[in-house]
């Protein structure tokens, strides 16, 4: 971002692959998931009926509290679960982030050209004869067992619900009441229980600050997400960030509205000024939910993974998103000699072969009463949660055009960017005018009778 504005420019003319789509601009902030609290993070890569899901939740406490029940079409094998590091989730979620980007008015005396190309104490696994012979008697059976990095893993089946948990309760599992009937839902489905506490020894050989996210890969002709064993206790609503990684495009729900965010639109200059696009996004997000009565899916970003603009982060490499579980990607290749380069080629579209869409959901029991269900569409139409601040130009009215930006276009601008700001977030519009500061007018020439305000005036504000 340290290129002078023609070089920027030359370099989006040279790159976009579709310059009406294109938003070459600066990035200046983003809004990660840090933003909001209860949030979980879950990562799909689906290509035909094979799954790999990575799962991180925000579990803050004791490590020796946390515990994971999910449910899973079948019985895993050891090696289809894994433990990544929380780094590459992070790179993600950056590099998909809905973003802020800044501009800055040119000279209205010179050709205006808009550069618009942006768990509880672990306990013992259950080994012993005893303890299988309880659940037997439960109707629960442990279909499998494994220690998988830091986490201890089961695999349950169970002929009733209220048999399975009453295994987990006695076991350390802390179900709330009232989940016996979602429990006996997915049995009925057939589904399995993949259930998981952290080994503390384990864990404090590893010298970990954090837990890390499990991943599990599994072949399942229905493309889906249960999510309704986190709404049974949950305090309120609760924050979902699904990034799914797809070969084909873009990732729809179908049981809800997947609803894409107002985006590309131009904010005041002081939301950057005032360091406030954190409280801009959260706001904006709230009054999204509460238009759609609290039941949509809403799309933050959708694009092909070798590019980006602008860039909240660099797009993930081959390695990190093998480790994210892409498994159509070779492995990295050590890269050639450097060769000279004779110009700027725009990127080929799908050049890593990944689409990423990336949904985001404020959940509750009573507004999300289904488990999530999604489809893989052939959209692979570029989208952003992109707003757009606009600095404006500040010299003198050497020009007609200069005198009607200043007395015209830029006041209206700003009033729009204020009602837009207003509308987005429910902010109060009287307040937004109070902060927004319209440049002071000047004009040069000044005459003999100094009814004109001087060239200097507005150097300094008063």
């Amino acid at each position: 971002m340290n290129m002078k504005p023609i070089h920027w420019l030359l370099l989006c003319l040279l790159t976009a692959p579709n310059l009406a789509s294109a938003f070459c601009g600066f990035y200046v902030a983003k809004a990660d998931t840090k933003l909001f609290n209860r949030a979980s993070q879950v990562v799909m890569v689906r290509d035909g009926d094979k799954n790999v899901v990575t799962m991180a939740s925000d579990f803050q406490g004791d490590v020796d509290e946390f515990a994971m029940v999910v449910p899973v079409p079948r019985v895993l094998q050891k090696g289809q679960i894994h433990v990544m590091e929380k780094a590459i989730l992070e790179h993600l979620d950056a590099y998909s982030a809905p973003r802020l980007v800044e501009y800055f008015d040119e000279d209205p005396c010179l050709v205006h050209r808009r550069l618009e190309f942006d768990m509880m104490a672990a306990a013992p696994m259950a080994k012993s004869s005893g303890a299988r012979r309880r659940a037997k008697s439960l109707g629960v059976t442990i279909e499998a067992q494994y220690q998988v990095g830091e986490y201890d893993i089961l695999i349950l089946s169970a002929k009733e619900s209220s048999g399975l948990v009453t295994w987990l309760t006695e076991n350390g599992y802390k179900l709330p009441p009232g989940a016996g009937p979602v429990v006996g839902s997915y049995l009925k489905q057939g589904m399995k229980f993949f259930v998981a506490k952290v080994n503390l020894e384990s864990y404090r050989k590893g010298k970990y600050s954090y837990l890390r996210p499990l991943q599990i890969a599994y072949t399942h002709r229905k493309f889906m997400l249960p999510i309704r064993l986190g709404t049974v206790n949950a305090a309120g609503p609760q924050e979902l960030f699904i990034y799914a990684l797809t070969r084909k495009g873009r990732v729809e729900t179908t049981n809800y509205r997947t609803v894409k965010l107002p985006a590309n639109i131009e904010i005041p200059v002081y939301i950057k000024k005032e360091n406030r696009f954190a409280d801009f996004y959260r706001d904006l997000f709230r009054t999204q939910v509460a238009e759609q009565r609290g039941r949509a899916v809403f799309l933050e970003y959708a694009w092909d993974m070798n590019w980006c603009d602008p860039c909240a982060a660099d797009p993930l490499s081959n390695k990190e998103l093998r480790e994210l579980g892409v498994f159509w990607l070779k492995a990295d290749r050590p890269a050639p000699r450097p060769r000279p380069v004779p110009r700027i080629a725009p990127p080929g579209p799908g050049a890593k072969d990944v689409y990423i869409t990336r949904l985001h959901l404020r959940y509750d029991r009573d507004h999300f009463p289904e488990d999530l269900k999604f489809q893989v569409t052939g959209n692979r139409e570029n989208f952003q949660g992109r707003y757009v601040i606009r600095h404006p130009w500040r010299g003198d009215a050497e020009c007609e055009a200069a005198k009607r930006y200043l007395d015209e276009t830029l006041p209206r601008r700003i009033e729009k960017e204020a009602k837009n700001l207003a509308r987005l977030t429910g902010w109060d519009i009287e307040d937004i005018r109070a902060r927004i500061k319209l440049p002071r007018r000047s004009v040069t020439n000044t005459g003999a009778d100094g009814d004109k305000e001087p060239w200097w005036s507005n150097i300094w504000e008063r």
